[in-house]
């Protein structure tokens, strides 16, 4: 059935909204693209003269492809090599969505999309059109074809998984800035001690390579452990740059909501370490370095005029 103009609005109204849902619950831009543009084919050959909400409608359809998506994912990342991260983004990047409410900050956190892959497909779509976006459980009921009541009891299921009990630091763009100011000083001294000061007893460093560029293939916990790690990631030298094009500038960036080191070779995002901050301390360090899922940051970063990098030669 023909799409006219009226009815690529009505979509386009809706774009901003379903990507930011499709995200949430898939983790990728790339994915969550997808099947934002499978939504829009479904909708071009629906007979849109049945379709009393389209709102709702999208939603629906979305949530179901994002279902399906996320059950050949989890059959995809068994075999993914080393650690599976989200695609990180930055700042204004209208896959964020909403940022109004302390839970929709959080729940598009680093630490928050990796804490949903322990979720099943249902529960993680459950726990974001909750969580993120208010929906009340009669409207996700509807969306999943289930009763009220079942859906209560999984969104209950879901926050118990995803559970870590840390208060987070909220941040803005200069707050992020000193932050990660402070973290490279303490990472390019040489110091253990002084990155040790700023970690969580119990921080994990967790990078993703995805087989092509070198990464950890195993998360580094301990805060003495990590701080150990990071000091030779940031000890001058440039052979463990090689793969990457050299050594990296580093800049400050605000990325899902938290503070992030960007490190940038020719104008190309060759690693993002998103730093969990919370009011212990760095919990986490969430290293993202590889290629295919730093495009969209890429993109941004031309877009972003950045400014002059924190570190000179080093």
């Amino acid at each position: 059935m023909p799409v006219g103009e009226h009815e690529v609005e009505v979509f386009e109204e809706a774009r901003a909204r379903l990507e930011a849902l499709a995200y949430r619950m898939l983790g990728s831009t790339s994915d969550a693209e997808d099947a934002v543009q499978d939504t829009f084919l479904r909708w071009q050959s629906a007979d849109r003269q049945l379709i009393e909400t389209p709102q709702a409608w999208l939603t629906k359809v979305l949530t179901n492809i994002c279902l399906n998506r996320l059950t050949s994912a989890r059959a995809r990342r068994e075999t993914y090599v080393g650690q599976w991260l989200p695609e990180p983004v930055f700042a204004g990047d209208r896959m964020l969505g909403p940022s109004d409410t302390v839970e929709q900050r959080e729940s598009v956190s680093i630490a928050m999309l990796t804490l949903l892959e322990r979720l099943s497909a249902r529960e993680r779509v459950v726990y974001v059109l909750r969580e993120a976006f208010g929906y009340p459980h009669a409207e996700i009921a509807e969306v999943l074809d289930l009763t009220e009541a079942n859906c209560q009891q999984i969104y209950r299921r879901a926050k118990q998984h995803v559970a870590d009990g840390r208060r987070r630091v909220a941040v803005d763009a200069d707050a992020a800035r000193k932050v990660v100011e402070e973290f490279l000083a303490a990472a390019l001294s040489g110091r253990t001690d002084s990155l040790v000061r700023m970690l969580t007893d119990d921080a994990v460093s967790i990078g993703d390579g995805g087989g092509t560029v070198l990464a950890v293939r195993q998360p580094i916990t301990g805060g003495l452990r990590v701080a150990r790690f990071l000091r030779t990631l940031f000890t001058p030298g440039d052979a463990k740059w090689e793969l990457v094009g050299g050594r990296p500038d580093v800049f400050a960036a605000l990325a899902n909501g938290v503070p992030a080191l960007v490190m940038v070779v020719d104008d190309r995002v060759v690693g993002i370490l998103s730093l969990d901050v919370t009011t212990d301390g760095i919990a986490a360090v969430h290293a993202q370095v590889n290629p295919e899922k730093l495009q969209r940051a890429t993109r941004q970063w031309a877009l972003a005029r950045p400014g002059e990098p924190l570190t000179g030669d080093w």
